[in-house]
Order: C-alpha cells, then sequence, then structure tokens
C-alpha cells in the first residue's frame, strides 16, 4: 500500500511541477580521443563530387519466400568522391623554366579519384523487410540488421558514378587554373600546364 502511495507521490509530484523521476538522461563517458598518425598530404585536392545512390539488396534463401527468410533492404547514401592531383613524385625535369625566368612548363600526373566518404548524416535506411526466420535470429544477434555492408556497398557505386562524371577534368582545370594564378603572381607571362 506504502508503494502505491509513493506512486501516486511521484506522479502528483510530476504533473503539478513539471518534474518526472523517471527522465532518462544520456551521459557520455567517451574517453579522450587518442592520435594514431600523422600524414603529409602532397595531393591536391581540386574538385569534389556529390552523389547519391540508392542500395538495393537482397539476402534471399532458396526456396523460400521473402516472408519466411531473407532480407531486403533498401539504402539511401550521399556521400563525396574528390579528384586529386599528386605532386609527391614531381622532380626537377617536372618544371621547366626559360632563361629570361618569363616562360614555365609543368607537367603533372592525370587527375585521380579519391575513395568516396559516405555521408553518415544523410544517408538513411529506406526500407528494410525482413523475414520471420530472421526476425527471430536477430532477437539473439547483438547487431542484427549492420548497415556496414550496405556502406561498403554504397561506397563502390559512388566511386563507380564518380567516374564518368567529369570530375577528373574539372580537377584539372582547377588545378591549372591554381597554378596559373600562382605563377602569374610570381612574375611569369607564358605558363603551360599539362597533365601526363
Amino acid at each position: 500500500m506504502a508503494a502505491v502511495g509513493l506512486l501516486a507521490l511521484l506522479l502528483l509530484a510530476r504533473f503539478v511541477s513539471g518534474f518526472n523521476p523517471f527522465e532518462r538522461e544520456t551521459v557520455d563517458r567517451t574517453q579522450p580521443a587518442v592520435l594514431l598518425a600523422l600524414q603529409d598530404l602532397s595531393e591536391y585536392r581540386a574538385a569534389t563530387g556529390e552523389f547519391q545512390v540508392i542500395v538495393d539488396t537482397q539476402d534471399q534463401v532458396r526456396n523460400l519466400p521473402l516472408a519466411i527468410a531473407g532480407e531486403r533492404t533498401l539504402f539511401v547514401a550521399t556521400g563525396t568522391v574528390d579528384a586529386a592531383v599528386d605532386f609527391s613524385a614531381l622532380g626537377p625535369e617536372a618544371v621547366v623554366v626559360d632563361d629570361a625566368r618569363k616562360r614555365v612548363t609543368i607537367s603533372l600526373p592525370p587527375a585521380e579519384l579519391t575513395e568516396a566518404a559516405v555521408d553518415p548524416d544523410n544517408s538513411y535506411v529506406f526500407s528494410r523487410e525482413r523475414g520471420i526466420l530472421d526476425r527471430v535470429a536477430g532477437m539473439f544477434n547483438d547487431n542484427p540488421t549492420s548497415e556496414r555492408e550496405l556502406y561498403q556497398t554504397a561506397e563502390e557505386k559512388l566511386e563507380s558514378a564518380a567516374v564518368d562524371s567529369g570530375l577528373k577534368d574539372l580537377a584539372e582545370r582547377n588545378t591549372e587554373a591554381m597554378l596559373r594564378s600562382l605563377l602569374t603572381s610570381l612574375g611569369f607571362t607564358d605558363i603551360v600546364v599539362t597533365f601526363r
């Protein structure tokens, strides 16, 4: 009886004062980040493309309908792919300056695409259908609907889309424009930039 009275008092206090004794609170006990490595960048990231793809995957069990076993997922993935020009392997022969220091020729490697980076804030599972057997099995699994494979598939699809997007050409034009601006400020009047 005393427990019922205590519960009634707590509920009354909640309605009167807005106090909720059962309110949830998230406590962040994350340890400080640890630096694993430092890396020098020797490439010029000259262009970025933003892409979106709908990943449609289905794990099926032979001779059983999806309602019994299997899983189908629609995942909307948004991410970026950069195009970069690598300056790390340039030797002295890559830059040729005439005696009057008015003409310069620079030979660069072609732009390359970087790995895709899927944006978790703008990517989401749109639909997931799971068979009864998969749902039951998921009750005994710590991570029954892991999205890791979806992210990996999305990265591959975004990288494929970037190949035909003209991103490399844009990166090379931007790199040339950056070098022309820099070299013009140094007094060069005849500037030739080529991509091997």
